[in-house]
């Protein structure tokens, strides 16, 4: 199994306050790796330099075998890197539909008929077909979260990054978007996937890394990297869901 993104001693610091420093992993292609780390961890901000919306200060970043530590996000959205965000922001007043064909036509590139395709297929994949009439502002949470993965979809993604995706649900509103996630990688979509709900990653991830002041604490098996004296003290009083990881 080939990488399909590299990261070697990638950096990352705003004036004094260092939010990446020497960060190198890599992620095999068809697989998933889930983040944690305590609030500022530098977690989004990697998503961030990974997806061209940060430039990174140092390092390298290959995507698919191409060196694309220089490329723009809009560059890296066309070579296959899509991202959902912590927070939705549908454009309310538009369908489900129309919100998924955006992402489409604008970040897949895929207008007209194959653009329609592709949101279909993405509202299919995501469990939203039957309301893909409903205007996105009349969505409960969970189906905003699917929407928000939806348009990520859309854009045919072969690395898609989510950014506490899961956070705000229920316990009993997790398991659908767990299996959703799973499916994904499954397919052969390589997902990236930073949550504090642990034991939502453990149900999917392959490999799991935690980060800790813009360091790499600990990578390796998810079970074994939960359980490391490091990993432990790091979240010693803090708010972070272990859930069934405790059990």
């Amino acid at each position: 199994m080939s990488p399909m993104l590299e990261v070697y001693g990638v950096s990352k610091r705003f004036g004094r306050v260092v939010t990446a420093e020497d960060v190198t992993f890599s992620v095999d292609a068809g697989t998933a790796l889930g983040i944690v780390g305590p609030n500022g961890a530098g977690k989004s901000t990697l998503l961030s330099l990974i997806g061209g919306v940060l430039p990174a200060d140092a390092g390298t970043i290959q995507f698919d075998g191409r060196d694309i530590t220089k490329a723009s996000a809009g560059a890296r959205s066309e070579l296959g890197i899509a991202r959902s965000f912590q927070i939705p922001r549908p454009f309310v007043d538009m369908t489900v539909f129309e919100n998924v064909y955006v992402g489409a036509a604008f970040g897949g590139k895929s207008g007209g008929q194959a653009g329609y395709d592709s949101a279909a297929e993405a509202l299919e994949i995501a469990g939203l077909t039957q309301l893909a009439n409903v205007p996105a502002g009349q969505l409960r949470l969970l189906d905003r979260k699917r929407l928000e993965l939806a348009r990520a979809l859309a854009t045919q993604p072969k690395l898609i990054l989510l950014d506490e995706i899961a956070g705000g649900l229920t316990e009993k509103e997790l398991p659908p978007l767990i299996d959703m996630i799973a499916g994904l990688r499954d397919a052969g979509v390589t997902v990236i996937w930073i949550e504090h709900i642990v034991h939502a990653l453990l149900a999917v991830v392959d490999q799991l890394m935690c980060l800790a002041f813009g360091k790499i604490l600990a990578i390796g098996d998810p079970h074994e990297v939960m359980a490391s004296p490091e990993v432990v003290e790091v979240y010693l009083g803090s708010t972070f869901d272990m859930g069934e990881a405790a059990s």
